[in-house]
């Protein structure tokens, strides 16, 4: 069963960057037709999908993150990390790493990521 763990700094101040990993255990992040997906949500909204990266390597991003959005990944750590550049109190939510069959770009709800972590909250904030 594959097995995903967000981590990363808890608090970030407004115009740094945030920088999260997800490492999986359990299965390949190379494995063939899965995508590697970043999710968010804000305190009192919806859940966001901002960007994946294929198991090719490929990457997708969210049109309305795709200037402050960077996803690569480390094969031999099998881990993908996220990074969202100038970040504003409005990027606190809690985010969370999953796998995806497919790529998915709209997400109605966390169970559409049956593998998925169990999300770690970031705060902006000076």
């Amino acid at each position: 069963q594959v097995q995903l763990q967000e981590s990363g700094p808890g608090l970030v101040k407004p115009s740094q960057t945030l920088s999260l990993t997800c490492t999986v255990s359990g299965g390949s992040i190379t494995a063939i037709l899965y995508y590697w997906n970043w999710i968010r949500q804000p305190p009192g909204k919806g859940l966001e999908w901002m960007g994946s990266i294929g198991y090719g390597g490929g990457t997708y991003y969210s049109p309305s993150l795709k200037s402050r959005t960077s996803i690569s990944r480390d094969t031999s750590k099998n881990q993908f990390t996220l990074q969202l550049s100038s970040v504003t109190p409005e990027d606190t939510a809690v985010y969370y790493c999953a796998r995806s069959r497919g790529l998915i770009r709209d997400v109605r709800s966390l169970t559409d990521f049956p593998s998925r972590g169990q999300g770690t909250q970031v705060t902006v904030s000076s």
